[in-house]
């Protein structure tokens, strides 16, 4: 999820245009089947990534130490959010992609961010010389750039989601990108940051083009996403060769915290649902 900013009335629109990159197996084109990424969380965690999923009901979600997405039903009912409730706990954020229905009355929102998706059309990928790969060792300091940065939500476990690549300068990670969300012929691109003392050298761009290179490499392709506000980044996506596919949005909000006793699946399942491991 990209950095909460304030949104203008009236954000910059990207460009559109049909995608050119050849379609990949189990996009749905063509086929009448959703499309892998209208819900690219609960594409993933049904596919490629669900060996990270808790399930209970019809409410998926990365376990929470990787990345804070839950899937939700296109049209959630009351159970449906009586199942993130107990997933999440009581008093605890849950966090949403690709959702614009609001949640129940007495659930607080505390981020809402309109947002844009995009996908590779020309992206001229290609391996970067100085692109070093990152790992579970390496995540301390991925975590310190991260806070430094702000390119959104990343984890202890993140890395695992996915290839990482990164620059160094005089031994200091300076400039990281990698995958997150993994649905079936896709792979987003994420983590995409700078250290501020070597912003303008175009490490970013350096660094997508190589993590673009990899997915392509698997016979997959890319996709992100990025603040509708950030038109900056927009804009350097779209140099890349990227192209807006839809607009979507981000929204967090809090399990209400007096959540009736006996419904949290931490304790064990009881009340509406039992929880799972799915694919582990």
């Amino acid at each position: 999820m990209p950095e909460a900013t304030p949104l203008p009335t009236h954000p910059p629109t990207p460009r559109t245009t049909e995608p050119t990159t050849p379609r990949v197996p189990g996009t749905g084109a063509g086929t009448g089947a959703p499309h892998p990424l209208d819900s690219p969380a609960r594409a993933s965690l049904t596919g490629p990534h669900a060996h990270f999923a808790e399930r209970r009901g019809r409410i998926l979600r990365y376990h929470p130490d990787v990345t804070p997405w839950l899937a939700l039903p296109d049209a959630p009912d009351a159970q449906d959010w009586a199942d993130v409730a107990a997933l999440a706990g009581p008093g605890r954020p849950v966090t949403l992609t690709a959702f614009r229905e609001p949640p129940p009355a007495d659930w607080e929102i505390v981020f809402h961010a309109e947002g844009v998706q995009l996908v590779d059309d020309t992206v001229d990928a290609a391996p970067d010389p100085e692109a070093v790969l990152l790992g579970p060792a390496d995540v301390p300091e991925m975590l310190d750039l991260v806070e430094r940065t702000r390119p959104g939500p990343f984890l202890p476990r993140t890395v695992e989601l996915g290839t990482y690549l990164g620059i160094r300068r005089a031994g200091a990670l300076v400039a990281m990108a990698g995958e997150r969300l993994h649905p079936p012929g896709w792979t987003e691109i994420s983590g995409v940051c700078t250290d501020s003392s070597v912003r303008g050298q175009g490490l970013a761009s350096r660094l997508v083009r190589a993590v673009a290179h990899g997915i392509r490499e698997r016979g997959e392709a890319p996709f992100l996403h990025a603040a509708a506000s950030n038109t900056s980044a927009i804009r350097l996506y779209e140099s890349l060769g990227f192209t807006l596919r839809r607009r979507t949005a981000f929204l967090s909000a809090l399990v209400p915290s007096d959540l009736e006793p006996g419904t949290d699946a931490r304790t064990g399942g009881q009340g509406t649902g039992s929880l799972e491991h799915v694919g582990r």
